[in-house]
This record gives structure tokens, C-alpha cells and sequence, in this order.
């Protein structure tokens, strides 16, 4: 990272706006106890790159995106990417056809969030015709630019941060977005460099996934508990976790 620069990525959150109210708290400790004066003036700020799938699968989706809209982050420049759930649920506004694939991995759980009763016929047409138009009415309108706004992928220093992972081969600018947020085994089975060293979320694991060329940080805070923070400044990387004991 450059002189002065600390970088914080939040791995996947999904729905678990509890955890991510612990884990900016204690990001907010980390920092002011590095510092021992906090974030002050003339300094700069932290950010905190966020790495997608802030919905789906908790029953918090409505309450994290208030959260990442709230004064609580003005002490940080933040920086917001998309994840293949954030961009189904912009499907599903759109036609409402992908209403039932997006029902088995997660989207059932943001209806309910945002107030609106899911069909109860699955692949019933009509039911889910009128589960659009009820999300479309509910959505508070600050939400939905926040989904439309979400940027594919951030670079910071020697880092690229993106929700899924690059394409091997294709240079950063080129990249397709539905790669940026799907890929995975081409990408996950590479073993040579990319252009930056690559810090992801989507596929989750128990711990962080460090490899030599990428950096995984989805630890599957929805059913582990455990939201995770990778830390950057200058050549070091440590890692804050939701949890007792879980900072390193």
C-alpha cells in the first residue's frame, strides 16, 4: 500500500447485519488503537472496500444496506462492489423471470427483509410477477441506488479487489463483469500471476483463503458467524474477524 494508506476489505455479509456492526466497531478499535489518536484531521482516511453479496441468506439485508448508508461510515472512505446477488436482485427488478433461481441461493430471505411475502408456488409466473412489483414498491429508493451504483472492482497499491475473482489471461480493463462476480474454479485453479494480487470473496471457507497470486475472504459469515476484514498497510496483512478472539 502507499505511505499512510490502510485498506480494509469486508468479505461476504449476507444478510448479518449484526456481524457487520461488530466488525466496523472493532475495525474502528483496530485503527485508533494503531494510531493512538484515531482518525485525525489532515490524515488519510481508512477505506473500507466492501466485496458484494451484502444480501440474501440472513434475514438482515434491509438493515446492512441502512447501515453502509448511515453516519456510521462517514469516518471512512468506502468503496462498494457488486456480487452476483446484488446483480439478481437488479434482474429480478427488471422482468422478474430469474424470481425462482434466485429463490435457491438466498433471495427469498431479501423479499422477507424488504417486506414482501414470497410466492408460494415456486414457479408460479404470475405469483412472481407480483413479488417484483411489491419489491419495486418497497425498496426504499436510496437502496436501489446504492445496488445500481456498485462498481465492478477497486485497486489500491498492488491489490485488485473484486467480488469473485478475474478471468486468467484477460487484462483488469477488459474483464467481463459477469466474470467479475461469478467465476470461480478457472479462476479459484490458477496458479500464475495476475496484474495485481487478487483479493475476492464469493467462495467461502472456513478460514482465509491466501494463495500466493489471491486472497479469499468470504468465511460464510451467515452460517459460520464469522464475518472476516483483511487489513492492508504498507507490506502487511493481518485479519479481523467477528467473534471472540478472532483478530490476528
Amino acid at each position: 500500500m502507499p505511505d499512510g494508506q490502510i485498506v480494509y476489505a469486508i468479505g461476504d455479509i449476507h444478510g448479518r447485519d449484526d456481524l457487520l456492526q461488530e466488525l466496523v466497531a472493532k475495525i474502528t478499535t483496530n485503527i485508533i488503537s494503531g494510531t493512538g489518536t484515531g482518525m485525525s484531521e489532515g490524515s488519510l482516511k481508512p477505506v473500507l472496500i466492501f466485496l458484494g453479496d451484502y444480501i440474501d441468506r440472513g434475514s438482515g439485508a434491509k438493515a446492512v444496506i441502512d447501515f453502509l448508508l448511515s453516519n456510521v461510515m462517514a469516518p471512512f472512505e468506502t468503496r462498494f462492489l457488486r456480487g452476483n446477488h446484488e446483480a439478481s436482485l437488479l434482474d429480478f427488478l427488471r422482468d422478474g423471470v430469474g424470481g425462482p433461481q434466485w429463490a435457491q441461493y438466498g433471495g427469498l430471505d431479501t423479499l422477507r427483509a424488504y417486506g414482501v411475502v414470497p410466492p408460494a408456488r415456486m414457479f408460479d409466473p404470475n405469483a412472481w410477477a407480483r413479488a417484483r412489483e411489491q419489491l419495486a414498491e418497497c425498496l426504499p429508493r436510496a437502496h436501489l441506488r446504492f445496488f445500481e451504483m456498485l462498481e465492478p472492482y477497486a485497486i489500491y497499491g498492488g491489490y485488485c479487489f473484486v467480488h469473485a475473482g478475474l478471468r486468467p489471461g484477460v487484462p483488469i480493463a477488459d474483464q467481463a463483469e459477469e466474470d467479475l462476480m461469478w467465476i470461480r474454479d478457472e479462476f479459484l485453479n490458477h496458479n500464475r500471476p495476475f496484474e495485481h494480487i487478487v483479493v475476492h470473496g464469493h467462495s467461502a471457507s472456513m478460514e482465509p483463503d491466501q494463495g500466493k497470486f489471491r486472497m479469499g475472504i468470504d468465511t460464510g459469515a451467515y452460517i459460520t458467524g464469522r464475518l472476516t476484514s483483511a487489513r492492508f498497510e504498507a507490506d502487511q496483512v493481518s485479519f479481523i474477524q467477528t467473534g471472540p478472539n478472532r483478530a490476528s
